[in-house]
């Protein structure tokens, strides 16, 4: 049964209390942005995403979109939830001010992306491209450009896509083959075909604005060829009203394993009008501005659904009786106890738990550091942020989204045959978070991004980030009881993670294929690392609060026990991730391509 209610108690933490001293907070920019506002937010937040958009899961992967002579209808309900969305501000709260946004901080906004994810992941890729293409757009295109577009966007009234993939080329966009030529006026007329478009035709906005990678005619080959190309829905008429249909039309949607009610579209371009965005042949640049926005907002996708499947397993384990507790019967009064007596079921749901919680500290982290990014007053501190952005971007895209497809199968285990059922409402979940792993750049694409570019990028100098402040964390807190077991079972972990980088560094420059075969063992050891630190730094903000006679001591206990959960039970993981890489390539490389 799908039960979601937004985590309010444990996003306040994250957001007042677990990050405190991280180095990112305290911007003046935010100065106004009160704990009770931010709560204000977030409670508002709540009530839209559990009384507007939730409903609409269920009914929209039920129903989910038409297609019809080249237009597409979303399912009942959707465009009567997005003009409320819109009219409450929600799809700008972290956009610029000078468009018309709210320009709240992104560790508020994300908490909110969360619970819209949470509530109905296919309505959050709505407004998700949407505030991609605007940072695209607002970054790199010409001021006539931005004047036009982003007040329109930003105020939920057009909507945005991103145009990369083709029917022959979706990682590897050397390949690209759509073209843009360029006319006696500025523009250009692109063509070509593009598939897995989300939201590239709808019925939500009145105008929908295509970020399309193409080529020019003089373009070299190779990736160093690409440019970027605005092409809207819509072009103005002689009296500047939008009403000439642009020759960028929908050919068809895909029929999806999940994110049913989300838009998928083939789209076709025939010597469409669009403009060019930022300089020739540097597409790539502007459009990965765009990419690392969406690389992180699919990341929450894998946590809200993680949260989701979490509420609806725990409502079902406290609901099916089911047996008896195997120390005695608990509820003598019933027929037979609730399975959430049983220690297999608490290790699903507590893994469920650890994974949601682990992941939403992370996530609060890097939103804090994407805040100082743009916001901090001293560079040092812009460029810290910005290198440990760039280094927890495809931790957080490709951990949380595993994490998120592992609790929802987590959530059909708890539910059993009945969870297999589409009645029960988890399997969709199942369904839902697979796609997040796959688009914006698959796992594998992020771990190899990872040890690929983000480690030896400015002569390793990414990793600080994270390294420094967990070193200092173990060295500070070694001597204090209460965290004795957490320290103790983090240093661990780190040695093998700072074993493992040393490891990569050495035999990948001697053997490309060595890093490569790493790779993904070697991003889950950093997450479960930067999740062990999360852990700690939780336990000791909860310890203190106990201490000190909390009046939530219920909060802060439940905190410390699902650490030591996580400590116990998932962390020894970061062990066999780096058994993994010291085996090296050879038993992944040595079975011959026949034999296959």
């Amino acid at each position: 049964m799908q039960v979601y209610s937004p985590p309010l108690r444990d996003m306040r933490f994250v957001l007042n209390e677990l990050h405190a001293g991280d180095g990112f907070g305290d911007l003046s920019a935010f100065a106004e942005i009160t704990p009770d506002l931010a709560d204000a937010v977030l409670t508002e937040a709540a009530r839209i995403c559990d009384g507007v958009i939730a409903p609409l899961n269920r009914s929209g992967d039920e129903e989910g979109c038409h297609f019809e002579d080249g237009a597409v209808r979303t399912p009942a309900g959707f465009k009567a939830a997005w003009d409320q969305f819109v009219a409450a501000g929600w799809n700008a709260l972290v956009l610029p001010t000078q468009w018309g946004g709210q320009g709240l901080p992104e560790a508020l906004g994300k908490l909110v992306d969360e619970m819209v994810c949470a509530a109905n992941v296919s309505f959050s890729l709505y407004p998700g491209l949407t505030n991609g293409a605007i940072a695209a757009i607002d970054g790199y295109a010409s001021d006539a450009l931005k004047a036009t577009y982003l007040p329109k966007m930003v105020g939920g009234e057009w909507s945005g896509t991103m145009c990369l993939t083709e029917p022959h080329c979706g990682t590897d966009l050397g390949l690209l083959r759509t073209r843009a030529d360029p006319v006696e006026d500025g523009s250009y007329r692109v063509s070509g075909a593009k598939i897995f478009i989300s939201a590239g035709e709808q019925d939500l906005t009145d105008n929908i604005v295509h970020l399309v990678l193409a080529r020019l005619p003089d373009a070299p080959k190779g990736v160093k060829g690409i440019s970027l190309f605005l092409v809207p829905k819509f072009l103005p008429d002689a009296q500047g009203a939008w009403t000439v249909r642009n020759e960028a039309r929908c050919t068809a949607i895909e029929h999806k394993m999940g994110i049913k009610a989300s838009a998928t579209c083939q789209m076709l371009f025939e010597e469409a009008t669009g403009w060019l965005v930022g300089e020739p042949h540097r597409g790539l640049e502007a459009m990965f501005t765009m990419m690392n926005a969406e690389r992180v907002g699919v990341g929450i996708q894998g946590l809200g659904i993680g949260e989701a499947a979490y509420q609806a397993a725990v409502w079902y384990a406290k609901d099916r009786v089911q047996g008896r507790s195997l120390a005695g019967t608990k509820h003598p009064e019933m027929p037979a106890d609730p399975i959430i007596v049983h220690p297999d079921v608490r290790r699903m749901l507590l893994t469920m738990r650890a994974w949601n919680e682990g992941c939403r500290g992370i996530a609060g982290w890097v939103s804090r550091a994407l805040d100082a990014e743009k916001h901090a007053e001293d560079a040092p501190t812009r460029t810290r942020a910005a290198e440990f952005v760039a280094l927890m971007t495809p931790v957080v895209k490709a951990l949380f989204t595993d994490l998120g497809l592992e609790s929802a199968s987590l959530a059909v285990q708890v539910y059993g045959g009945h969870g297999f059922i589409r009645e029960s409402g988890v399997e969709q979940y199942m369904r839902d978070a697979r796609i997040a792993m796959l688009y914006e750049g698959t796992n594998g694409i992020q771990a190899l991004d990872l040890v690929g570019r983000k480690l030896p990028a400015n002569m390793g100098r990414n990793l600080r980030g994270l390294f420094h402040p967990i070193s200092a964390f173990i060295e500070d807190n070694g001597a204090y009881a209460g965290l004795a077991p957490f320290v103790t079972g983090l240093k661990r972990a780190f040695e093998a993670l700072q074993g493992a980088t040393a490891m990569i560094a050495e035999r990948g420059m001697r053997d490309p294929e060595e890093a490569g075969a790493a790779a993904t063992d070697y991003l889950r050891l950093m997450g479960l690392v930067a999740m062990a630190f999360i852990f700690a730094r939780a336990v000791k903000v909860s310890q203190a609060r106990l201490a000190e006679g909390t009046d939530d001591a219920a909060f802060y206990t439940a905190k410390v026990q699902t650490a030591r959960f996580f400590y116990d039970r998932l962390l020894p993981q970061a062990t066999a991730a780096f058994l993994a890489i010291k085996a090296g390539k050879a038993s992944t490389m040595a079975l011959d391509e026949a034999a296959f």
